[in-house]
């Protein structure tokens, strides 16, 4: 019996499950971890087909694997895309999506408001190689197009966006790369496939960072890019040959195994962070609250439709304070305060996650750029995971309420 069902005929869960290589002649019903780096060939004339791309087979380590492959067919099907491939990390990803598709004199659009190393990766280390960029505010779609030039080749947006979970129109920013002859790419950490499928509006390619939701443990890093089949093929690929920013087959396994939990996880987990939002929301020593599923939220009703009227795991907060100095103090009263959640910059956990985006992931940006992106010193970001929601309010109250 074949193990790889056809993924239009199968609802998202059993994907989710089900899709994968075709299993071995040992018939295992858990997906093999395969750990090795070459493989043997059936002839000579087979292996230069296979290393010309004329064949299909597994050559070398660092260009394909079974148990990756299995990753990677397994999160197009849940995309909707044709394809897919891995890399070790999301920021490896973006790097690769950025090698394959621009060259000295192209240009990019991107939100202002994307995570900290996003902003730093295309704004300064690829303006070295002449790739030009423009930051513009993630939710103001005028200003998205008056930034498009000639020159433009591609738009990135991440939706909800890290650490103020803003959210894009995905299809009217599709419809402004297109019209102009780019390319639409989305970072679909936050939502994942489980609660927004970004294809399906129009966006051309979705960037993971597996080591996020899709592992769901805090186990591994990964990363992916999910496209057509001729991006990934022509694009993308000749990258990693060359470039080597490989996906090990282990993590592969560990996050190939995460996504059979993904759409429980998400759904648990978000109805945590809606419950925390809301006793956040009504807290004295809170200033505001950012949080999608909020009807507070500026773009609420926009993520209700794009992400399966489902505001996703993240919430972060502003602690009330007289100016920058004091909200930092403050900030970080709350989270040294804390005895069960975790002080940690990831996300995805099914672990509660608290941090301070200013001094850790958007630190190495200016004040100017963090002011852009609405990073201030009294932002706490909460990646909600799957403890009862009385532990972790409870939590939080003991620094909150000792300010």
């Amino acid at each position: 019996m074949s193990d790889k069902p056809n993924p239009q005929d199968l609802h998202l869960d059993t994907l989710a499950v089900r899709m994968a290589v075709e299993r071995s002649q040992y018939g295992e019903n858990s997906e093999a971890l395969y750990l090795t780096s070459g493989y043997v060939q059936p002839s000579a004339a087979a292996s230069a087909r296979r290393f010309a791309g004329e064949e299909e087979g597994f050559t070398y380590g660092r260009y394909g694997n079974p148990t990756v492959a299995s990753f990677e067919q397994r999160l197009a099907a849940l995309e909707g895309s044709e394809a897919c491939m891995s890399t070790a990390s999301g920021m490896s990803a973006i790097l690769m999506m950025c090698m394959g598709l621009l060259k000295a004199g192209d240009h990019v659009v991107c939100s202002q408001s994307m995570f900290g190393s996003t902003i730093k990766l295309i704004g300064s280390d690829l303006a070295k190689f002449g790739v030009e960029s423009s930051f513009v505010p993630q939710t103001d779609v005028a200003a998205w197009k008056a930034a498009v030039k000639p020159n433009t080749k591609l738009l990135f947006a991440e939706t909800p966006t890290n650490p103020l979970t803003e959210v894009c129109d995905i299809q009217a920013l599709a419809d402004i790369a297109h019209n102009a002859g780019a390319l639409l790419a989305v970072d679909n950490c936050f939502a994942t496939p489980a609660l927004q499928k970004p294809m399906t509006l129009g966006a051309d390619i979705v960037m993971h960072s597996g080591t996020k939701y899709l592992d769901g443990q805090g186990r591994v890093m990964a990363g992916a890019l999910c496209a057509s089949q001729k991006l990934v093929t022509e694009s993308f690929l000749p990258v990693l040959k060359s470039a080597g920013m490989t996906l090990a087959p282990f993590n592969a396994w560990v996050v190939l195994k995460g996504l059979e939990t993904l759409g429980i996880r998400m759904q648990a987990q978000s109805d945590n962070a809606l419950k925390l939002a809301q006793w956040l929301e009504a807290h004295s020593a809170v200033q505001r609250v950012f949080y999608p599923g909020l009807a507070s939220h500026p773009q609420h009703a926009l993520a209700m439709r794009q992400q399966s009227n489902c505001g996703g795991a993240v919430v972060s907060f502003e602690v009330k304070a007289a100016d920058p100095e004091q909200a930092r103090a403050r900030a970080f009263h709350v989270l040294d305060s804390m005895k069960v959640l975790s002080l940690s910059t990831n996300l995805g956990d099914t672990k509660t996650l608290v941090a301070h985006p200013a001094s850790t992931s958007h630190g190495r940006l200016t004040e100017v750029q963090r002011q852009a992106a609405g990073v201030t010193q009294g932002l706490i970001r909460v990646a909600v995971g799957l403890e009862y929601i009385d532990d972790i309010t409870a939590d939080l109250a003991r620094g909150l309420e000792t300010l």
